[in-house]
């Protein structure tokens, strides 16, 4: 005697229609953090050519500043594609992800560590400029 119990709790193309409408906010959240950061950057490049402080000192400054919110817009925008993909994916759309995500991460990865590393020698070399003697001793 074979006894097949089969519960669905949710049918799947229920399912399928919540999963869709997840992507959609998670995506949206995605592009919102992207055109945010977009916007804050540009803001704060244009107070520092008003400022006429130099946007050269700045630029390194913001560059990461809207490397950190590519970065977590992208991941975002992954997050959707990987809700996407949950149901029923095929090897193809696993390992495009796999791809993009591993490629996402290290490109910006790198990005942001060399500016870091930018930021850094600027502090340097400010603090640097501090210390050095201004007069006669």
């Amino acid at each position: 005697m074979n006894v097949s119990l089969s519960v669905e709790v949710l049918p799947e193309s229920t399912l399928r229609d919540v999963v869709d409408l997840l992507v959609r906010l998670v995506e949206a959240a995605g592009a919102l953090i992207i055109f945010v950061g977009a916007a804050w950057a540009f803001g704060r490049f244009l107070l520092a050519g008003i400022r006429g402080g130099g946007v050269g000192r700045q630029f390194n400054r913001i560059r990461l500043s809207l490397g950190r919110f590519l970065a977590l817009g992208l991941e975002f925008q992954l997050a959707g594609d990987v809700l996407r993909t949950a149901i029923a994916p095929s090897f193809t759309e696993i390992g495009q992800l796999a791809a993009i995500r591993t490629a996402l991460n290290y490109f910006l990865g790198r990005e942001i560590a060399a500016e870091r590393a930018e930021i850094e020698r600027e502090h340097r070399k400010e603090a640097d400029g501090s210390r050095a003697p201004t007069g006669p001793a």
